[in-house]
């Protein structure tokens, strides 16, 4: 999708490395999408899909970056988040994007539940180099 869409200005870097981080990354998200002027729906969509990927950049990526920030496409704007780890990878991506199915202790609804909130969805992955999901929310 990245190529799909102009940043605003240069996406800014965050770090995912502790669990304090996760409630900065929903604040600045959430901060984005007022100034997009997203609904509040949409807001909360976006903020929960920023959530849980970066909670799956702690937990499973070991740690990573979330890059944010307001973009624009064919005369809209959204609010864009790519969060990217070096860790082990998604070694079955079909597997991994069915509801429910989870690696770990969680409900298994966190990439195909952040896929269905959000307008854009890409993941690239290499098992044992990291993961990398890109995801936009456009203002209606």
């Amino acid at each position: 999708m990245t190529a799909l869409w102009t940043a605003e200005e240069e996406l800014q870097v965050h770090p995912i490395v502790r669990s304090g981080d996760l409630v900065q990354v929903r604040q600045i998200i959430r901060t984005l999408s007022q100034q997009c002027g997203l609904s509040l729906v949409d807001q909360t969509k976006m903020i929960t899909a920023a959530s849980e990927l970066a909670r799956n950049t702690l937990t499973y990526g070991g740690g990573g970056t979330a890059r944010t920030g307001l973009v624009s496409a064919r005369g809209r704007r959204g609010v864009a988040a790519v969060f990217e780890d070096s860790g082990p990878g998604i070694p079955d991506i079909e597997q991994a994007m069915t509801d429910g199915w989870t690696s770990g202790g969680g409900l298994g609804l966190g990439l195909s539940g952040a896929r269905r909130l959000v307008d854009d969805f890409e993941l690239d992955t290499v098992p044992g180099e990291g993961t990398s999901v890109t995801i936009v929310k456009w203002a209606r």
